[in-house]
């Protein structure tokens, strides 16, 4: 049995605040939703963060609202706003007007991605014409414009990779192509970034590895959604959220605890470089920042003028 030391300093003592934090978003499908999605941006704009993204659906469902919502934040704040591309269910002229569309808008940044096909369940095929997978879609970006880019990156393995060695070549791929960072996928325990910043770093990877951090507002969905996409939802963390479901406040509380202990321990393992998947809320990545040192660099209405 371990022993804690009574007289440690607070577990966040030692933090400093000097991290680097972003934000991901979806685009709202109702009024209401947009509502939240403002509110959220307003709550998070004043931490200063290096940018925040917008979310693509699978097989492009949500183009116009993605594009409308990037636009609105690249036009009506100051933050640098990132838009979400995928190579599903386009040729290479329709992805490239996209792009063009964005940088148009002012748009310097995009999170280039394979994507997901449109039904759950299928494999991805390229398009007739279209890009054949994040790589190309880096390298036909590049070509365009001089954005800077974000890919994904799997510590725990893309579903659709043979193994993990095959995972991290791709990866290389799209960093060789011209992406400026990889952003993780979401996964639950320290080891688990570690594991994969080191294999990375072993096959020559020397872009910048952002680690994204989900916290988890419901942890049945959080089930789903790492069932989708390989990730690893530990025993322990069951345990913690059994019982909650009727607790909503509580479990809010129970979720950012775990997401900042986390943090905390990635970054005292040097990471200084955060991603949020925020679903849209705001407060629990507020609080994972404020335990984290950092503190409101502008007034919101400054940030989101």
């Amino acid at each position: 049995m371990s022993i804690v030391d009574p007289l440690a300093p607070p577990l966040f003592a030692d933090v400093a605040g000097d991290v680097d934090v972003s934000f991901e978003f979806f685009p709202p499908k109702t009024e209401k939703m947009e509502e939240t999605l403002w509110e959220s941006i307003q709550t998070l704009s004043p931490l200063g963060p290096r940018f925040v993204s917008v979310t693509y659906g699978a097989g492009g469902t949500t183009r116009e609202r993605t594009h409308n919502t990037v636009a609105r934040i690249a036009r009506e704040t100051r933050l640098a706003a990132a838009a979400h591309l995928t190579c599903v269910e386009a040729t290479r002229e329709e992805i490239d007007q996209v792009a063009e569309e964005y940088w148009a808008a002012g748009v310097r940044h995009i999170v280039a991605l394979r994507g997901d096909p449109p039904r759950a369940g299928e494999k991805f095929v390229s398009p007739p014409g279209g890009y054949e997978n994040a790589a190309a879609l880096v390298a036909g970006l590049r070509k365009l414009h001089p954005f800077e880019i974000s890919v994904a990156a799997y510590p725990e393995c893309h579903p659709d990779s043979a193994d993990a060695t095959a995972d991290i070549d791709n990866l290389k791929r799209k960093i060789d192509a011209g992406a400026t960072r990889a952003i993780t996928q979401f996964f639950f325990e320290p080891e688990t970034f570690f594991r994969f910043r080191d294999d990375c770093a072993k096959a020559g990877i020397t872009a910048e590895i952002v680690p994204g951090i989900m916290p988890v507002m419901n942890y049945a969905s959080v089930q789903r959604m790492s069932a989708m996409c390989g990730t690893a939802v530990p025993a322990w963390m069951g345990r913690l959220f059994e019982g909650l479901d009727e607790h909503p406040a509580a479990r809010q509380l129970v979720a950012a605890t775990l997401a900042a202990e986390l943090c905390r321990k990635l970054y005292a393992g040097g990471v200084r470089q955060f991603h949020f998947y925020t679903l849209n809320r705001a407060e629990l990545s507020y609080a994972i920042c404020h335990l984290l040192g950092l503190r409101p660099k502008l007034p919101a209405e400054v940030a989101a003028a």
